[in-house]
């Protein structure tokens, strides 16, 4: 009965120390044949360079550096980059004229910048949470002061001056920038993300 279980735990112990890499590497079975591999080379008298250099290129400079590829190449900067941006034609708040000339059609995941102008004729503000939260806002920049919220509700206007906002279209469907208690159509901007 004892050597049954003196054997049952040697095959236990030899299991779980050749499964286990972590037992593999304490056992100091790699040490042995680093030292060996060290031994040969001080016998052969010459030192093997060409594992040294493939130790480095493995390891050295672009340790953990991941190269991911993608189905678009964006460049360095990205999506965010100045040459996937769009301009889109400028939205208007003045008193009496209509907010956009027509409707926008926006690509999903594209990379968009609009200029929204005040003529200060009146306080006019543009309000559309649906349409916020169904892009991402890169930034609002007034006055060259760049703002990146988190989120946005509206942008109000109570002198004349111009905010552009960059942002990158993401959810799907028909959104308005409209003018608060507003019925009007020529009172609001239609986004269409396609």
């Amino acid at each position: 009965m004892t050597n049954d279980l003196t054997r049952l735990l040697a095959i236990l112990m030899l299991t779980t120390g050749l499964s286990s890499p972590v037992f593999a590497q304490e056992s100091g079975a790699g040490d042995d044949a680093a030292t060996e591999a060290s031994a040969d080379e001080a016998m052969a008298g010459e030192e093997d360079d060409d594992d040294d250099d493939d130790e480095e290129d493995a390891g050295g400079d672009d340790a953990g550096v991941y190269d991911a590829k993608g189905k678009f190449d964006y460049g360095f900067a990205g999506l965010l980059d100045r040459d996937n941006r769009s301009d889109l034609a400028p939205l208007t708040l003045a008193a009496g004229q209509p907010v956009s000339g027509g409707e926008y059609t926006l690509k999903s995941g594209g990379y968009y910048r609009i200029d929204i102008n005040a003529d200060g004729s009146q306080e006019l503000a543009l309000s559309g949470g649906d349409f916020f939260r169904s892009v991402w806002v890169n930034e609002i920049v007034i006055n060259d002061i760049e703002v990146r919220p988190v989120g946005v509700h509206s942008l109000e206007f109570d002198d004349a001056g111009t905010a552009t906002m960059s942002f990158i279209a993401i959810v799907p469907g028909r959104y308005t920038l409209s003018v608060p208690g507003s019925s009007g159509d020529t009172l609001q901007a239609v986004f269409n993300i396609q």
